[in-house]
């Protein structure tokens, strides 16, 4: 990121750049930084294509086409697929990109023996946009609401994350609405927190395993009866708990080889925050009873499709079997 900051300031840039990863908040922000500092409003030198009309034969038509009254012209793909799946004619076209062409890829999703992306590492930067860090998620947070005349105490930042999770678009969300309830004050307390900042599907997930998992069944099932009441679906938040299983499992396989806390959520591909959580919860659960768990959920879901139970009380079952 330092890089695409350095680019940007400096007013020279590359002739492609593949933004990547979990972070969408960070690919959205150098996405637009970048359209910014090459054309700004300037709509006759920039184009944009997503999934839904990624034509590689159109795109390229339009990366011929010389810029207008400009030294450049951006092309910007979201989401395309072309980072996965086999397109020779990109990758052959960005070998040899005209040097009035800026191209800009970003995708959540990437192969690196893709020959597209290997097109792009060797004419312009990649960036994979991570999930942060506690500590520069706090800081993050600090810096906002600093913006805006207004301190927070480590409690309070603390309990944005556990309402939030890791995600910088959500939490930038519930900082806004933070700016707008202090208006007049200078400090946000935990109380403010709990008044405005909204709980995060994934954090109701969180917070049932750990009732599962100190075996208090009724507090577990009233976070499904709220997560149900909030309307989420019962094989979506079959899905959160698969995903929380599975995320406890590799952190408590890793834990048993010595890897310490930042190489897990390096290697599982999650904030440390979230990783901090999946290794808190290990230590309730056996190996055994994380396998058995996962395995319940897959017949839970298999047993769903084809009509033998209902999708709700399935997983109410579920959470009744590892509750009690």
């Amino acid at each position: 990121m330092k890089v695409i900051g350095e680019d940007i300031k400096k007013g020279e840039f590359k002739s492609v750049y593949l933004l990547y990863g979990e972070e969408e908040y960070l690919k959205k922000q150098y996405r637009d930084r970048l359209k910014e500092a090459i054309t700004g409003d300037d709509t006759m030198n920039y184009s944009y294509f997503d999934g839904d009309n990624a034509n590689v034969r159109d795109i390229i038509d339009v990366c011929e086409t010389m810029p207008f009254f400009s030294e450049k012209r951006l092309v910007v793909m979201e989401n395309t697929g072309f980072l996965k799946s086999s397109n020779d004619q990109l990758a052959d076209y960005i070998k040899n990109i005209p040097d009035y062409l800026i191209m800009v890829f970003v995708e959540k999703e990437i192969d690196k023996r893709n020959k597209v992306y290997k097109a792009i590492d060797s004419a312009g930067y990649i960036c994979e946009m991570k999930p942060q860090t506690t500590a520069t998620l706090e800081k993050w947070i600090a810096g906002l609401l600093a913006k805006n005349n207004l301190k927070i105490s480590r409690d309070a930042c603390d309990l944005i994350l556990d309402k939030t999770g890791a995600g910088m678009e959500y939490i930038r969300q519930e900082i806004d609405k933070l700016v707008s309830y202090c208006y007049g004050r200078d400090v946000v307390t935990v109380q403010d927190v709990e008044d405005v900042c909204s709980t995060q599907t994934t954090s109701h997930i969180f917070d049932m395993i750990s009732a599962i998992a100190n075996k208090k069944q009724q507090q577990a099932l009233d976070l499904y009866y709220d997560l149900l009441a909030l309307k989420e679906p019962p094989m979506r938040i079959l899905y959160l708990i698969v995903r929380q299983f599975n995320g406890i499992l590799q952190v408590k396989e890793l834990m048993s080889k010595g890897v310490s806390g930042r190489d897990i959520a390096s290697r599982i591909g999650v904030a440390p925050f979230v990783a901090g959580k999946y290794q808190a919860q290990a230590k309730y659960f056996e190996m055994n009873t994380l396998i058995d768990a996962l395995n319940e959920c897959a017949s839970t879901e298999e047993g769903v499709k084809q009509g033998k139970i209902n999708d709700k009380l399935g997983v109410e079952l579920l959470i009744i079997k590892y509750s009690m």
